[in-house]
């Protein structure tokens, strides 16, 4: 088994066709992938240049459940990025930044343990590229941006061990803070200091 960490976003759940529309213009431009519509809960309908489980077809999730992406998207080069993933084939667009993909997106849109707030969780697809999400501050910073720029309440990162390291909360970016840790003994103490829902 390879590693699979993943940077998890949570937003009021009106706010992921925001957040898969801003996605979307992360994509890298080049890519070839048929548009795929998704229809969300409440009826609203997102076109991304994604796929769905590796295909192409209508996805309605209308009656919530989960959403599974397929995602790429255009991540600024830094030493970290060059070291574990920029290779020959890897080009370099005009704004300094590689395509990096797959990126697999899980949309929870009302999980059991927080209902008032969508789950977005970004799963890496091989042991280097998660790698790269723990020491990148290139991939770190694209996911705080995203949760900023679509009205998230939080982002975390997940590596596998006891601990999730907070990236952003409440409007602001954290470095070296956990749950478990001395201000969030537990997720249900972080949940409760979400500030929301956030248009």
């Amino acid at each position: 088994m390879g590693l699979n960490y993943s940077y998890e976003i949570f937003m009021p759940p009106r706010n992921v066709g925001k957040a898969l529309n801003r996605l979307a213009e992360l994509a890298p431009r080049d890519r070839d992938t048929p548009p795929l519509r998704v229809t969300l809960p409440g009826g609203e309908q997102v076109t991304v240049p994604f796929t769905s489980n590796f295909k192409s077809e209508p996805v309605d999730c209308s009656a919530n459940g989960t959403l599974e992406l397929d995602t790429s998207i255009a991540i600024g080069v830094d030493d970290t990025v060059r070291e574990f993933f920029l290779h020959d084939s890897h080009r370099v667009d005009e704004q300094g930044r590689v395509p990096v993909g797959y990126i697999y997106l899980t949309v929870r849109f009302s999980p059991a343990w927080h209902p008032d707030f969508a789950s977005l969780q970004f799963t890496a697809a091989s042991s280097s590229m998660s790698r790269m999400f723990a020491r990148s501050a290139s991939v770190r910073t694209a996911f705080t941006d995203l949760t900023a720029a679509t009205g998230g309440v939080c982002c975390v990162l997940d590596t596998e061990d006891d601990t999730f390291d907070i990236c952003w909360l409440n409007g602001e970016t954290f470095s070296g803070e956990t749950v478990p840790g001395a201000r969030f003994p537990r997720f249900h103490d972080l949940v409760a200091a979400w500030h929301g829902p956030v248009e």
